[in-house]
């Protein structure tokens, strides 16, 4: 079930002023059933916010699979937490892409539990998965109270290794490239928002620091 839906009844049955942006049948329309849909609680992202808690370990093991909460090697070696924080910023930003202006108000806050990529050792041998991890929650930005509790997220997929690895990289699709294109597409799911061409990728918003 994705975000939008999660929190749905809690907006709606909050009866906040800011769903008189939304159409007199759609507010009164049954919210069980088959069909809740993401059309009936549009939203406008006006913030990202990204936390990585400096409390997740980060492990620069070159082993198969390193114990810690952070893996992260395609960057040059430095504040891991910072990279990891970059990249949520940059998915997120486009992920919240083509929202709708006139929405619920919301300010986005994601905070990572698990950003576990590929050691060097298992990306040039045995590949594995990339294990990521993270809470979603919507705010209101004036009172910053929740709309509803925060979502764990898993959004861990394949990650190549080997030569399909390393011909991934010659066509560009380094670990950062599919990272990034697979956190923009499951935000968009977690909010219910369709998916859209790549050129339409783009938002002006602020990322909270």
């Amino acid at each position: 079930m994705s975000y939008l839906r999660f929190i749905a009844v809690a907006i709606m049955g909050l009866g906040l002023s800011a769903c008189g942006s939304v159409d007199t049948a759609t507010r009164n329309a049954p919210l069980e059933g088959p069909s809740l849909q993401a059309a009936a609680v549009p939203l406008d992202i006006q913030q990202i916010r990204v936390n990585v808690p400096k409390s997740l370990k980060v492990s620069e093991a070159n082993s198969y699979y390193p114990m810690g909460d952070i893996v992260w090697r395609e960057d040059a070696p430095g504040d891991r937490h910072a990279q990891v924080k970059a990249i949520f910023e940059a998915a997120l930003t486009r992920g919240v892409g083509g929202g709708v202006p006139g929405g619920i108000p919301a300010v986005l806050d994601v905070q990572v539990t698990r950003f576990h990529a590929l050691s060097e050792k298992a990306r040039y041998t045995i590949g594995g998965m990339h294990t990521i991890q993270f809470t979603v929650t919507l705010r209101n930005p004036e009172t910053g109270v929740p709309y509803g509790p925060a979502k764990p997220v898993k959004a861990s997929f394949k990650a190549y290794g080997g030569q399909v690895a390393i011909d991934a990289e010659r066509r560009g699709q380094t670990q950062k490239v599919r990272i990034t294109d697979h956190l923009v597409k499951v935000i968009r799911g977690e909010l219910g928002l369709p998916a859209h061409p790549e050129s339409d990728l783009v938002a002006a918003l602020s990322v909270g620091q």
